[in-house]
């Protein structure tokens, strides 16, 4: 991974852990770069007909999973090219990765699990507490986070092209780093 040559003749995918900015730095991202941006929770929420923590609550996550993967393959299928974010876990399946390095100029947006918890938790608050489905009550919710980071690292570092550090960062500092990143030029 490194700095690449600008690539706009493909879609721009943001993968990494809840918390890390995905959404956030998605959208001005395709602000600055004049494409559209899709998010795959919101295109699995709106198929589904109900939020994200409403299908691992009924349905579990497997079943969230294979929403996911669909979601997925939508939004690398659209045109024109378009900023992705990548739910958390997206690229666990390996289809999803190999697809993702193929259509895809992919970056994995990281932070430390203290941060990630931080922001996670400041996100909560602001959504009345909405749902985050893999935090389980009555643990920390850094440890949760630092452990599922540790568990979906090899996934994320296969999948990734470029590898942007978000840690300190608001959401236009990050867009702006991910476009250094990649080659694009600072608008």
């Amino acid at each position: 991974m490194g700095t690449v040559p600008v690539d706009d003749g493909r879609h721009l995918v943001l993968i990494g852990m809840m918390g890390v900015g995905k959404s956030s730095v998605g959208r001005r991202l395709a602000l600055r770069l004049g494409r559209q941006f899709l998010d795959t929770d919101k295109m699995v929420e709106e198929e589904a007909g109900c939020t994200v923590a409403d299908i691992f609550a009924g349905e579990g996550e497997a079943a969230f999973r294979t929403l996911e993967a669909a979601a997925v393959r939508k939004a690398l299928d659209s045109q024109p090219y378009a900023v992705i974010a990548f739910g958390g876990g997206a690229v666990l399946d390996p289809i999803t990765r190999g697809l993702a390095r193929q259509l895809a100029l992919v970056v994995w947006l990281q932070a430390p699990a203290r941060e990630l918890a931080r922001r996670v938790s400041a996100s909560m608050r602001r959504s009345g507490g909405a749902a985050r489905p893999l935090l389980a009550p009555g643990r920390s919710t850094e440890q949760v986070l630092d452990e599922i980071a540790r568990a979906r690292e090899d996934a994320y570092k296969s999948a990734a092209h470029v590898l942007v550090d978000t840690a300190g960062r608001s959401p236009g500092q990050a867009a702006t780093a991910v476009l250094v990143a990649t080659g694009w030029p600072v608008q």
